[in-house]
């Protein structure tokens, strides 16, 4: 081993170091040489604040282009990059940098005074700020380095990144992601979806997700392509920016929110090859809308944190709406019985499990989970899916009750928690029902105690800074008891049945 595995590639596909990488709101360009000079200006800032290989570096930052950059840096400096949700509290961060112990933590540089007192508490050594506009602390301290950096070696199957994610019971855990990991997913969707150098991408999406870093900035960087590098998804001007883009990568949101203008026609979206949607599940009538609106079948694909992405529908070929595709190269997928775990024949409904060079290694300092989600070398996604005649797999529905909202995934358990500890909250179920813009909105079913005067709204606003936005119900509904089964369990499948239109009817 004597190279940086995932670094070496995206060095190697730089087309020239004039080349624009990214393209700004602001009309400035950053450059794949700029690319390669920041990045290893803060790899030597990492490198002098203690940061070693295998280390941990957490990052809550906006996005801009130097915590892009950041991304890159940890990587060439060997270590582990673990982003946050720019969403979470300090009181929710605590937990992650509690778990992952990084090296270096890199907040934003307004909660700069609360987060150094909860990094010295924690134990975390060094703290970095980082603003949206690309300034702080890191950037000021890594300006003092030079650009050429001795990347570290590190080998396929040293860990990339951690990437916490929720399950229906017990702690959030982190996923860990291998150079090999990262780099086999980014070279086979470049392939799938014929990604050159030619290609245009509107980036719209966080930085500190899966589809944002992992998906998107990967394989534009392994493609040497360009994009138009954006905080957030404004649909005006990503429909202005079309005549200039070849694809646009998005969650259903995006794809709703442009149906809604009257400018998203054919000829706006003539230049355009490709729209890509994932991260949450795509309503068939936004496919239909979308295709009868602009000619273009949006290609919708299947992941999760753990693996990467799986599935695939076809660059060529049908697009079925309602289906997620085929298998990636090197991935195989197959559908079992969620009690025996015997394979199931085509067109049965059952667990959805993969196996690749995509798959994560496992849960950090939890060997045991790790364990408990394999079979037979497949990992247990927790779907339920089947596949058709056809090879198209198909997600019904989930064997957890994790609810996926924007692409963001919430424990129903931390949201009802905090439910049940407001005054007059007998009880709660959180449940993930179809919502036409976030695929699921969060929503809450409470029980309110005797004699007690609950609305909707002084639920909602006793929530407000205890969680994450993304977390907060979007309706607080009032019944007199749960359903349960006979052993006493709460049946979230009924109440996801009786609320499922309501979305649809207020939409």
């Amino acid at each position: 081993m004597s190279e940086n595995h995932l670094f070496a590639a995206i060095r190697a596909a730089v087309p020239s170091p004039d080349k624009p990488l990214a393209l700004l709101a602001d009309g400035s360009v950053v450059t794949y040489g700029e690319m390669l000079a920041l990045s290893g200006q803060i790899a030597g800032l990492l490198v002098a604040r203690g940061v070693k290989p295998g280390d941990r570096v957490a990052v809550q930052a906006e996005k801009s282009w130097p915590c892009l950059a950041l991304y890159l840096a940890t990587l060439r400096a060997g270590a582990v990059y673990l982003p946050l949700n720019t969403g979470y509290t300090l009181n929710e961060v605590r937990y992650f940098l509690g778990d992952a112990e990084p090296t270096l933590f890199v907040c934003r540089p307004e909660v700069a005074v609360e987060a150094r007192a909860l990094a010295n508490e924690l134990g975390v050594p060094r703290l970095e700020t980082l603003g949206a506009d690309g300034t702080g602390s890191l950037t000021d301290a890594a300006a003092t380095f030079a650009p050429d950096f001795d990347d570290v070696a590190r080998g396929p199957d040293d860990l990339a990144a951690i990437l916490y994610t929720s399950g229906t019971t017990g702690r959030a855990k982190g996923a860990m992601l291998s150079h090999g990991n990262l780099l086999s997913n980014a070279r086979a969707l470049r392939e799938c979806w014929r990604f050159t150098a030619d290609d245009v991408l509107i980036h719209a999406l966080p930085l500190f997700h899966t589809h944002g870093l992992f998906v998107a900035v990967n394989i534009v960087l392994l493609s040497g392509a360009s994009m138009f590098f954006r905080a957030k998804f404004d649909p005006r001007e990503t429909i202005e920016l079309m005549d200039r883009a070849t694809c646009l990568m998005g969650v259903p949101t995006f794809y709703t929110r442009l149906l809604d203008q009257p400018e998203l026609t054919r000829a706006a979206t003539a230049h355009m090859r490709l729209f890509i949607s994932g991260s949450a599940p795509l309503l068939a009538e936004t496919h239909r809308a979308f295709r009868e609106r602009t000619g273009h079948a949006i290609l919708e694909r299947y992941g999760m944190t753990e693996t990467c992405m799986n599935t695939s529908n076809p660059y060529e070929g049908e697009r079925i709406a309602g289906t997620v595709g085929f298998p990636l190269p090197g991935v195989s997928i197959r559908i079992t019985d969620p009690a025996s775990g015997a394979e199931l024949s085509m067109g049965e409904i059952g667990m959805v499990e993969v196996k690749g060079p995509n798959v994560t290694k496992g849960y950090w300092r939890m060997p045991e989970k790790t364990a408990s989600e394999f079979h037979d070398g497949y990992f247990i996604t927790g779907d339920l899916g089947r596949i058709d005649e056809r090879g198209y797999l198909s997600i019904v529905g989930r064997g957890k009750d994790l609810v996926i909202t924007g692409g963001f995934n919430v424990y129903p358990k931390e949201v009802e928690g905090e439910i049940d500890a407001i005054d007059g909250v007998l009880e709660s179920a959180v449940i993930g029902v179809p919502h036409p813009d976030f695929g699921e909105g969060v929503t809450a079913v409470v029980v309110p105690a005797k004699g007690a005067n609950l609305t909707e709204q002084s639920v909602l606003h006793a929530l407000e800074g205890r969680l994450a936005k993304f977390k907060q119900p979007k309706r607080v509904f009032f019944v007199g008891e749960l359903p349960r089964n006979t052993m006493g369990k709460v049946q979230k499948n009924v109440l996801r049945d009786s609320y499922k239109d309501i979305y649809r009817r207020s939409a």
